[in-house]
Protein backbone atom coordinates (compact mmCIF):
# COMPACT_ATOMS: atom_id res chain seq x y z
CA UNK A 1 0.00 0.00 0.00
CA UNK A 2 1.24 3.37 -1.11
CA UNK A 3 1.71 6.10 1.54
CA UNK A 4 -1.01 8.56 -0.50
CA UNK A 5 -3.41 5.97 0.08
CA UNK A 6 -3.31 6.48 3.68
CA UNK A 7 -4.47 10.58 2.93
CA UNK A 8 -8.20 9.42 2.35
CA UNK A 9 -8.18 7.82 6.22
CA UNK A 10 -7.74 11.01 7.38
CA UNK A 11 -11.08 12.83 5.62
CA UNK A 12 -14.13 10.75 6.22
CA UNK A 13 -16.60 10.68 3.90
CA UNK A 14 -20.64 10.32 4.27
CA UNK A 15 -22.34 7.88 4.48
CA UNK A 16 -22.75 5.46 1.04
CA UNK A 17 -25.94 4.04 1.18
CA UNK A 18 -25.80 0.57 -1.70
CA UNK A 19 -26.63 -3.06 -2.22
CA UNK A 20 -23.30 -3.65 -2.62
CA UNK A 21 -21.34 -6.02 -0.10
CA UNK A 22 -18.22 -5.14 1.51
CA UNK A 23 -14.78 -6.89 1.31
CA UNK A 24 -14.92 -9.20 4.28
CA UNK A 25 -11.38 -11.24 3.03
CA UNK A 26 -9.38 -11.53 6.22
CA UNK A 27 -6.34 -10.17 3.79
CA UNK A 28 -8.12 -6.63 3.42
CA UNK A 29 -6.46 -3.48 5.02
CA UNK A 30 -8.81 -2.23 7.40
CA UNK A 31 -8.57 1.58 9.03
CA UNK A 32 -7.38 0.25 11.82
CA UNK A 33 -4.21 -1.53 10.04
CA UNK A 34 -3.40 2.11 8.29
CA UNK A 35 -3.22 3.94 11.67
CA UNK A 36 -1.31 0.92 12.83
CA UNK A 37 0.91 1.18 10.11
CA UNK A 38 1.35 5.13 10.23
CA UNK A 39 2.24 4.59 13.79
CA UNK A 40 5.21 2.34 13.20
CA UNK A 41 6.26 4.05 10.14
CA UNK A 42 6.49 7.18 12.23
CA UNK A 43 8.83 5.32 14.71
CA UNK A 44 10.62 4.86 11.76
CA UNK A 45 10.85 7.52 9.60
CA UNK A 46 9.41 10.07 12.18
CA UNK A 47 10.95 13.00 9.66
CA UNK A 48 9.96 11.52 6.68
CA UNK A 49 6.20 11.04 7.51
CA UNK A 50 5.76 14.52 9.50
CA UNK A 51 7.12 16.16 6.22
CA UNK A 52 4.45 14.55 4.09
CA UNK A 53 2.06 14.76 6.03
CA UNK A 54 2.78 18.57 6.72
CA UNK A 55 2.66 18.98 2.92
CA UNK A 56 -0.13 17.20 2.07
CA UNK A 57 -2.41 19.48 4.45
CA UNK A 58 -2.87 16.80 6.97
CA UNK A 59 -1.32 18.56 10.38
CA UNK A 60 -0.36 21.96 11.37
CA UNK A 61 1.98 20.09 13.86
CA UNK A 62 3.47 17.81 11.59
CA UNK A 63 4.99 21.07 9.73
CA UNK A 64 5.93 22.81 12.17
CA UNK A 65 7.86 19.79 13.53
CA UNK A 66 9.44 19.00 10.17
CA UNK A 67 10.88 22.21 10.14
CA UNK A 68 12.23 22.38 13.32
CA UNK A 69 13.92 19.09 12.82
CA UNK A 70 15.14 20.92 9.15
CA UNK A 71 16.17 23.82 11.16
CA UNK A 72 18.32 21.62 13.79
CA UNK A 73 19.88 19.72 10.59
CA UNK A 74 20.94 22.88 9.38
CA UNK A 75 22.76 24.07 12.69
CA UNK A 76 24.57 20.99 12.98
CA UNK A 77 25.62 20.38 9.39
CA UNK A 78 26.09 24.35 8.73
CA UNK A 79 29.63 24.64 6.83
CA UNK A 80 32.14 26.82 8.87
CA UNK A 81 32.51 29.69 6.59
CA UNK A 82 28.20 29.47 7.08
CA UNK A 83 28.45 29.66 11.02
CA UNK A 84 31.77 32.41 10.96
CA UNK A 85 29.32 35.01 8.61
CA UNK A 86 26.03 34.03 10.81
CA UNK A 87 27.50 34.37 13.92
CA UNK A 88 25.11 34.97 16.84
CA UNK A 89 22.51 34.88 13.82
CA UNK A 90 22.80 31.21 13.04
CA UNK A 91 19.48 29.80 14.69
CA UNK A 92 17.60 32.14 12.92
CA UNK A 93 19.41 32.08 9.82
CA UNK A 94 18.40 28.49 9.46
CA UNK A 95 15.37 28.36 10.32
CA UNK A 96 14.67 30.67 7.66
CA UNK A 97 16.34 28.43 5.44
CA UNK A 98 14.55 25.34 6.83
CA UNK A 99 11.08 27.35 6.17
CA UNK A 100 12.17 28.53 2.71
CA UNK A 101 13.54 24.45 1.83
CA UNK A 102 9.85 23.06 3.35
CA UNK A 103 7.74 25.65 1.10
CA UNK A 104 10.01 25.23 -1.89
CA UNK A 105 9.56 21.06 -0.77
CA UNK A 106 5.87 20.88 -0.36
CA UNK A 107 4.84 23.83 -3.28
CA UNK A 108 2.38 22.65 -6.19
CA UNK A 109 0.34 24.56 -8.72
CA UNK A 110 -2.38 24.74 -5.98
CA UNK A 111 -0.35 26.69 -3.44
CA UNK A 112 -1.38 29.74 -2.80
CA UNK A 113 0.55 32.70 -0.53
CA UNK A 114 -0.91 35.81 0.92
CA UNK A 115 -0.18 38.97 -0.89
CA UNK A 116 2.70 40.91 0.70
CA UNK A 117 1.62 44.48 -1.48
CA UNK A 118 -2.07 44.58 0.41
CA UNK A 119 -1.57 42.00 3.05
CA UNK A 120 -4.54 39.73 1.94
CA UNK A 121 -7.14 42.62 1.99
CA UNK A 122 -6.91 42.95 -1.83
CA UNK A 123 -7.14 47.08 -1.54
CA UNK A 124 -4.87 49.38 -1.14
CA UNK A 125 -4.34 52.71 -1.30
CA UNK A 126 -2.39 54.98 -3.62
CA UNK A 127 -2.15 58.93 -4.44
CA UNK A 128 -4.14 60.74 -6.95
CA UNK A 129 -4.08 64.34 -8.39
CA UNK A 130 -6.74 65.62 -9.55
CA UNK A 131 -8.23 68.66 -10.58
CA UNK A 132 -11.08 70.84 -8.77
CA UNK A 133 -12.74 73.93 -9.04
CA UNK A 134 -13.31 76.27 -6.18
CA UNK A 135 -14.84 79.85 -5.40
CA UNK A 136 -12.37 81.67 -3.35
CA UNK A 137 -15.21 84.79 -3.90
CA UNK A 138 -18.08 82.79 -3.78
CA UNK A 139 -20.85 81.35 -6.35
CA UNK A 140 -21.19 83.94 -9.80
CA UNK A 141 -24.61 85.26 -8.98
CA UNK A 142 -27.55 84.55 -11.30
CA UNK A 143 -27.11 87.29 -13.48
CA UNK A 144 -23.77 86.63 -14.36
CA UNK A 145 -24.91 83.69 -16.40
CA UNK A 146 -27.10 86.69 -18.75
CA UNK A 147 -24.08 89.14 -18.71
CA UNK A 148 -22.20 89.60 -22.19
CA UNK A 149 -19.57 91.15 -20.02
CA UNK A 150 -18.70 88.83 -16.66
CA UNK A 151 -19.20 85.61 -16.91
CA UNK A 152 -19.38 82.79 -14.54
CA UNK A 153 -16.17 81.44 -14.99
CA UNK A 154 -14.85 84.63 -13.66
CA UNK A 155 -15.46 83.70 -9.99
CA UNK A 156 -14.57 80.25 -10.31
CA UNK A 157 -10.37 79.06 -9.96
CA UNK A 158 -8.89 75.56 -10.63
CA UNK A 159 -6.28 73.72 -8.64
CA UNK A 160 -4.55 70.56 -8.10
CA UNK A 161 -5.82 68.51 -5.13
CA UNK A 162 -3.58 65.39 -4.50
CA UNK A 163 -5.92 62.67 -2.40
CA UNK A 164 -5.35 59.32 -0.94
CA UNK A 165 -8.02 57.19 -2.16
CA UNK A 166 -8.38 53.07 -2.26
CA UNK A 167 -7.89 50.93 -5.19
CA UNK A 168 -7.88 47.15 -6.15
CA UNK A 169 -4.47 45.67 -6.01
CA UNK A 170 -2.42 45.05 -8.94
CA UNK A 171 -0.20 42.81 -7.76
CA UNK A 172 -2.90 40.39 -6.74
CA UNK A 173 -6.28 41.33 -9.05
CA UNK A 174 -8.17 41.95 -5.87
CA UNK A 175 -8.05 38.44 -4.52
CA UNK A 176 -5.87 39.07 -1.35
CA UNK A 177 -3.79 35.87 -2.69
CA UNK A 178 -0.98 35.15 -4.98
CA UNK A 179 -1.08 31.66 -7.46
CA UNK A 180 1.77 29.18 -7.50
CA UNK A 181 0.72 28.41 -10.97
CA UNK A 182 2.81 28.84 -13.70
CA UNK A 183 1.28 31.16 -16.89
CA UNK A 184 0.64 27.61 -18.61
CA UNK A 185 -2.56 26.71 -16.14
CA UNK A 186 -0.32 23.88 -13.96
CA UNK A 187 -0.51 21.78 -17.27
CA UNK A 188 3.35 21.86 -17.60
CA UNK A 189 2.98 22.12 -21.22
CA UNK A 190 1.77 25.10 -23.92
CA UNK A 191 1.12 25.39 -27.16
CA UNK A 192 3.43 25.60 -30.18
CA UNK A 193 2.52 27.90 -32.01
CA UNK A 194 5.60 27.43 -35.17
CA UNK A 195 4.92 23.63 -35.05
CA UNK A 196 1.06 23.98 -35.07
CA UNK A 197 2.24 26.63 -38.22
CA UNK A 198 4.12 24.00 -39.88
CA UNK A 199 2.20 20.95 -39.21
CA UNK A 200 -1.14 22.28 -39.38
CA UNK A 201 -2.44 20.43 -36.12
CA UNK A 202 -1.89 21.47 -32.47
CA UNK A 203 1.46 20.49 -31.02
CA UNK A 204 2.36 20.83 -27.34
CA UNK A 205 5.72 21.35 -25.74
CA UNK A 206 7.49 21.62 -22.03
CA UNK A 207 6.52 24.69 -20.58
CA UNK A 208 9.99 26.90 -20.79
CA UNK A 209 9.04 28.69 -17.66
CA UNK A 210 8.29 26.04 -15.56
CA UNK A 211 10.40 22.79 -16.96
CA UNK A 212 6.90 21.03 -17.06
CA UNK A 213 6.21 20.87 -13.32
CA UNK A 214 3.22 23.76 -13.84
CA UNK A 215 4.80 26.45 -11.17
CA UNK A 216 8.15 28.09 -11.07
CA UNK A 217 10.80 27.13 -8.49
CA UNK A 218 11.08 29.53 -5.38
CA UNK A 219 14.11 32.02 -6.59
CA UNK A 220 17.19 31.87 -4.55
CA UNK A 221 17.66 35.39 -4.76
CA UNK A 222 14.04 35.15 -2.60
CA UNK A 223 15.57 33.12 -0.04
CA UNK A 224 18.78 35.94 -0.10
CA UNK A 225 17.20 38.91 0.38
CA UNK A 226 15.11 37.04 3.55
CA UNK A 227 18.62 36.85 5.17
CA UNK A 228 19.67 39.62 4.78
CA UNK A 229 17.42 41.36 6.62
CA UNK A 230 19.03 39.17 9.79
CA UNK A 231 23.47 39.53 7.83
CA UNK A 232 22.77 42.62 6.05
CA UNK A 233 26.73 42.38 4.60
CA UNK A 234 25.84 38.47 3.31
CA UNK A 235 27.12 39.46 -0.30
CA UNK A 236 26.15 37.35 -3.38
CA UNK A 237 29.26 35.75 -3.36
CA UNK A 238 29.26 34.57 -0.37
CA UNK A 239 25.70 33.20 -0.53
CA UNK A 240 26.58 31.57 -4.01
CA UNK A 241 29.41 29.87 -2.56
CA UNK A 242 28.33 28.43 0.58
CA UNK A 243 24.67 29.19 2.22
CA UNK A 244 22.70 28.04 -1.28
CA UNK A 245 24.20 24.46 -1.09
CA UNK A 246 22.87 24.62 2.57
CA UNK A 247 19.95 25.04 1.56
CA UNK A 248 19.77 23.17 -1.49
CA UNK A 249 20.93 20.40 0.50
CA UNK A 250 18.24 20.88 2.90
CA UNK A 251 15.33 20.89 0.24
CA UNK A 252 16.84 17.08 -0.98
CA UNK A 253 16.19 16.07 2.49
CA UNK A 254 12.94 16.26 2.32
CA UNK A 255 12.44 14.48 -0.76
CA UNK A 256 14.77 11.70 0.60
CA UNK A 257 13.41 11.00 3.77
CA UNK A 258 9.75 11.07 2.52
CA UNK A 259 10.84 8.45 0.24
CA UNK A 260 12.31 6.47 3.27
CA UNK A 261 8.73 6.83 4.86
CA UNK A 262 7.06 5.53 1.83
CA UNK A 263 9.20 2.57 1.44
CA UNK A 264 8.61 2.18 5.40
CA UNK A 265 4.98 2.30 5.02
CA UNK A 266 4.92 0.07 2.06
CA UNK A 267 6.96 -2.75 3.90
CA UNK A 268 4.59 -2.41 6.87
CA UNK A 269 1.47 -2.84 4.86
CA UNK A 270 3.16 -5.31 2.79
CA UNK A 271 1.39 -8.68 4.55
Amino acid sequence: MKLESALKHFSPQGMNISDSVKGTSPDRVTGTDVMAAIGTTSSRARFGLAAFFGKAGVSKSDEQLAVQALARHAIDTAPKNVRKAAGTALGECMLLLAQFAFAEYSRSAASTATCNTCSGTGRITRTQTTRKVSYPWGKAPYWASKSRAVRPSDWEQWQEVTEIVPSKCDACDGKGILSARCRCGGKGEVLDRLAKKEQGAPVFKICERCGGNGFPAVSSATVHRAILKHLPDLHQSSWSRNWKPLYEKLVDLCYREEKHASAEFEKVTSF
